[in-house]
């Protein structure tokens, strides 16, 4: 019998007894991205109200994202090992920032998407993941009395495996029975050879870090499509990890100092010093030297001093830092992985007594007391916002073609206009009192944005927009928002 036509860019087929699978049809594409320290994977992504997950606007020419086949129009559907299409899109933002210098992108191309999603509702069903335990490993082995504890064989141009010693130092640092060989201290070893192999194991000196995958991982990536990435991977006997410090300020203050220093590389980061004996953040694990490397589970690696200090104080007394001591920092760089994928969920402590949260730098405290003014009588609401630290407001505008409006189109976590309680979607009808809805409302916002703060906004309350005002009827087109470069 014949199968509907699912859309303009795929052909009818024709079928004896029932319609092909929809995931031989649709199968998504994954996009192993790298990048060197200090640039971009070269991408930019974006989030359209009423869309089903971020969509990339933008490929740089002769960057990362574009030799990996990353293309205009691609959603995201996954991030490493995880299913993003229905997460928010600030919460798909961090994972690929968190994920550092490589990461793992499941994508469709948009038309496609369309299809799956009038098939089935969803594209969920189309975003396969490695099931528990079935991951690449990451295994730091030491060597003992008789080395490493393995042996390499290989065939002609083909994939290297090890054979374990029974009971040997491999085995021993997690390494599985016929395991295939990717990387050796975060170096592919696909276009090696074996000599050059040999002589970078001996080059290790008396410890090594291997990426290896199992049998039984091996089988499941060739049957879901997937590479065997290295952001995939899974922690096993590592010498060092990253540490998750839950702080609650103290009576004394909070005993850090949050310092913008030259790191390992010479690049610049955000370091702890002067952890002061017997004050909450001693007592939290924090050590000098430490290097902040996410604020509430979000990385700061890339930003500037004042914003890690802005997210930092958004939190207010009871914050989450996670950190790497120096041996941690030159493990992770090493391996060209994020400390933040191996970093394991602790809980928070019971007793405050035994926590702090400190303040690194003295800054001015926003105003917040004068941000809260009353409503109006329309529905709608005045908002008050000063600049934060770095002198910006926190937000993004965005607009539709077809029509004379404004909206918010990214509120920055931690900024001044989160604080002050703006949303993503709040459309603007006036700023420091003059009506917003012409041809040069841009213009006008940029010059009123350098005026002397505070701004004063007036916006649309959300809950009195009718859905149709987010999606017109019949205009076919997309909402253009801010995008993201990453």
């Amino acid at each position: 019998r014949v199968t509907p036509a699912l859309s303009p860019k795929i052909p009818q087929l024709f079928m004896a007894s029932h319609l092909i699978d929809l995931w031989s049809l649709v199968r998504p594409r994954f996009c192993l991205l790298s990048k060197e320290e200090g640039s971009s994977f070269g991408f930019h992504l974006k989030q359209e109200l009423g869309g089903a997950g971020p969509v990339v606007c933008r490929v740089e020419p002769g960057t990362p994202a574009q030799h990996q086949g990353l293309r205009e129009g691609d959603r995201i559907l996954g991030v490493n090992n995880h299913v993003v299409e229905c997460e928010d899109y600030a919460v798909v933002v961090r994972r690929i920032r968190a994920s550092g210098p490589r990461v793992l992108l499941m994508v469709l191309a948009q038309h496609v998407h369309d299809v799956a999603r009038a098939q089935q509702g969803t594209s969920a069903h189309l975003c396969p993941t490695l099931g528990p335990g079935v991951r690449p490993r990451l295994c730091h082995i030491v060597k003992d009395e008789g080395g490493f504890g393995f042996s390499v064989t290989h065939s002609h141009h083909g994939p290297f495996w090890l054979v374990l010693s029974a009971g040997g130092a491999a085995e021993r640092a997690g390494v599985p029975p016929g395991a295939r060989l990717l990387e050796v201290n975060g170096v592919s070893v696909e276009k090696l050879t074996y000599n050059q192999l040999s002589r970078k194991l001996c080059q290790s000196g008396e410890q090594v870090t291997l990426l290896v995958a199992g049998p039984e991982v091996e089988e499941q990536c060739r049957q879901l499509g997937m590479p065997l990435a290295a952001p995939l991977a899974e922690g096993w006997a590592l010498p060092t990890k990253p540490r998750c410090l839950h702080l609650t300020k103290g009576p004394k203050g909070f005993g850090f100092l949050l310092r913008e220093d030259k790191g390992l590389d010479g690049r610049p980061g955000q370091f702890l010093w002067e952890v002061d004996p017997g004050l909450p953040a001693e007592k939290a694990g924090m050590q000098a030297g430490d290097r902040l490397v996410a604020v509430a589970g979000e990385s700061v690696e890339g930003l500037g001093h004042e914003e890690t200090v802005s997210r930092i104080r958004a939190q207010g007394s009871c914050i989450s830092l996670t950190v790497v001591d120096p041996k941690a920092d030159r493990f992770f760089r090493m391996v060209r992985l994020s400390p933040l994928l191996f970093l394991e969920s602790t809980e928070a402590p019971a007793s405050a007594q035994e926590t702090c949260s400190a303040s690194p730098v003295e800054t001015k405290e926003l105003p917040v007391e004068d941000t809260a003014l009353p409503p109006v009588p329309d529905g709608s609401r005045p908002c008050l916002l000063y600049p934060g630290p770095d002198g910006g407001y926190g937000f993004r505008l965005g607009c539709v073609a077809s029509e004379a409006r404004l909206f918010i189109s990214q509120v920055t976590l931690g900024g001044s206009a989160a604080q002050a309680g703006l949303q993503m979607g709040d459309v603007i009808l006036e700023v420091n009192g003059y009506a917003v809805g012409g041809e040069n409302d841009l213009e006008k916002l940029q010059q009123l944005a350098e005026a002397e703060p505070p701004l004063c906004l007036k916006l649309a309350a959300r809950s009195c927009q009718d859905s149709e005002a987010w999606n017109p009827p019949g205009s076919g087109e997309d909402w253009a928002l801010a995008s993201e470069l990453l």
